[in-house]
């Protein structure tokens, strides 16, 4: 799940990079072209709603690869619980000398 997240992450960001760079001439209907192809022509609310989803899907990724993230320290401290990174008070403190 997390690979699949960083992928879907990358694969948006690379292609709304390529998308903006290839088509920064504007007017009332635009012509996607992403590496030289012709993909649609768009008028300015679909390229408006074409975003949004952009932008949601680059969301699902991000939420993909957090909660693969999450699960795999989930299961390493199943595993190995002596290891959960924490410090405990006792331990910082030192052996008790008072009494």
């Amino acid at each position: 799940m997390l690979f699949l997240g960083l992928l879907l992450l990358a694969a948006t960001g690379a292609f709304t990079g390529l998308a903006i760079a290839d088509n920064l001439s504007g007017g009332p209907e635009y012509t996607v072209t992403v590496l030289d192809r012709d993909i649609a022509t768009m008028n300015t609310l679909a390229v408006f709603s074409s975003g949004i989803v952009l932008a949601l899907i680059f969301c699902l990724g991000l939420a993909m690869m957090v909660n693969g993230a999450v699960r795999r320290r989930r299961r390493s401290l199943q595993r190995y619980p002596e290891q959960d990174g924490t410090t405990r008070l006792d331990e910082m403190m030192g052996p008790d000398t008072r009494a």
